[in-house]
């Protein structure tokens, strides 16, 4: 795709000895190393994507959500590659897996309610939202690159991973900074997290886009983010019903059965403007594509001495069907892995585009595919009753913690490393509750719970367990 040198520098200077013995390795194959290797990315594995990790080890957690975002990305990018005759316009497989395996590493513990919970909290103080927490981590607050304070930095020389200028381009999904104050947020995000970057990293964003097309325009989006932001949308409307199916929430006859309510719901939130015309009809026809098939019967009303036996044994063999589906693994797993195929053989670039802004689509029928189960399942797990209780307590709990730190006395209960950066912010309330927020953002669902226990439990844990 046009690689250029600019691509593969680094916003803070490395020593080239270091570097002196790797010439086997490309610079985008050392991210893919800085990044598997960071404690992050491992934190990811406490970290929730549809249900609970500890409901059961079988459900993914954001951890197993990014591998797979990054299998289905690189597979994007070997399927195009294959139509792509000129080498020079061959796309990075190495940026697209960084893509895919970084994408979620921003999001705080409990899924979106904590995501929502930190926004809250950070309102008038720059705002939260976990893409904008991804660049942060990978640009700031990774412990592997430190600025040169010669070069005029401060007490904060951080540098993260010091990932390549083109890597880095490949998480930026969304070009806009997030308002300090939510007051200055536009109608859309007033009241909910704001998708964007935050002003703290807006120096690292010019850069990027300077090395990456020698610009700053608006709307900056490399297709390799293009590819992540398919594959994610992928993973999460196959693999989350398939969650879903092993939980006993859903199976293929409550889809094909699912009430008009939740239809239009879901409608709502694929076409909210309503230009695109899309009716009830429509949402039930894409739920018997994907699913129908799996109530197939081999014999027909012929076979049977009335119409009522052949009903009886119809409806009989339906709901089995369904329920087997659901319970076993062979079966969820045809549907799931036919479904993945099947959506990245729809993905092409648009008109032919080789820049490094060029778009990766999907054809329409899959795009709609892909958003109803999507939004299916946001809709009937996600809003379920029967996690609103974790939801609501999630969210408690991220609160919670954050105005305890956040009141007069309560940084001293920060770990030294996040306590020190503090003390030296010395009187910025902004940046002293950035602080705070990028602590309880890193923390993983059972370490924020184990926190709050020991500032709400009679009997917490001992003082010689470490934070």
């Amino acid at each position: 795709m046009r690689y250029k040198p600019s691509d593969q520098e680094r916003a803070a200077k490395e020593k080239i000895s270091d570097l002196s013995n790797e010439e086997y390795r490309e610079e985008f194959r050392r991210d893919y190393a800085r990044l598997i290797h960071s404690p992050s990315f491992r934190r990811l594995q406490g970290k929730t994507q549809l249900y609970p990790g500890r409901e059961s080890d079988f459900f993914r957690n954001r951890l197993t959500h990014s591998l797979e975002v990054a299998q289905i990305a690189k597979s994007i990018a070997i399927r195009l590659n294959s139509e792509i005759s000129n080498n020079e316009n061959q796309i990075s497989l190495d940026i697209c897996e960084v893509a895919g395996l970084a994408h979620d590493i921003g999001h705080p513990p409990f899924g979106h309610q904590g995501e929502e919970a930190l926004d809250e909290c950070m309102r008038d103080f720059g705002g939260f939202e976990g893409n904008a927490q991804t660049l942060r981590i990978l640009t700031r607050l990774e412990k592997k690159a430190l600025f040169d304070v010669s070069e005029g930095y401060s007490y904060d020389n951080r540098a993260g991973l010091n990932l390549t200028f083109r890597s880095l381009a490949s998480v930026l999904k969304y070009d806009r900074v997030i308002p300090e104050k939510n007051d200055n947020r536009t109608s859309e995000w007033i009241n909910h997290p704001m998708k964007g970057y935050y002003n703290s990293e807006s120096d690292i964003v010019s850069q990027i886009k300077e090395k990456v097309i020698s610009s700053d325009v608006e709307g900056f989006k490399t297709i390799e983010c293009s590819i992540m932001d398919l594959a994610d949308d992928i993973a999460y409307s196959t693999y989350d019903i398939e969650d879903a199916f092993k939980a006993g929430f859903l199976n293929p006859l409550k889809i094909l059965y699912t009430s008009d309510e939740i239809l239009e719901q879901i409608i709502e939130k694929i076409d909210p403007d309503e230009d695109k015309g899309i009716e009830v009809n429509d949402i039930k026809e894409v739920l018997y594509r994907v699913f129908g098939s799996v109530f197939d019967v081999e014999k027909s009303i012929e076979d049977f001495k009335s119409p009522e036996e052949y009903a009886y044994y119809y409806s009989n063999t339906a709901y089995n069907t369904s329920i087997e589906s659901a319970s076993n693994g062979y079966l969820r797993n045809i549907i799931t892995s036919g479904r993945i195929g099947y959506l990245i053989r729809g993905a092409y670039i648009d008109n032919d585009d080789y820049t490094p802004l060029a778009k990766v689509s999907i054809d329409e029928e899959r795009r709609l595919e892909i958003d109803v189960l999507k939004y299916l399942v946001y809709c009937t797990q996600v809003e379920n009753p029967k996690l609103s209780i974790a939801k609501h307590r999630g969210q408690d709990i991220v609160k919670e913690i954050f105005g305890f730190l956040y009141s007069k006395g309560g940084y001293d209960s920060l770990p030294d490393d996040f306590r020190a950066m503090y003390d030296e912010i010395q009187s910025n309330d902004l940046q002293r509750a950035r602080v705070i927020c990028d602590f309880i953002a890193g923390m993983t669902d059972r370490y924020c719970s184990e926190f709050y226990y020991r500032l709400k439990s009679e009997n917490p844990k001992s003082i010689f367990v470490p934070l």
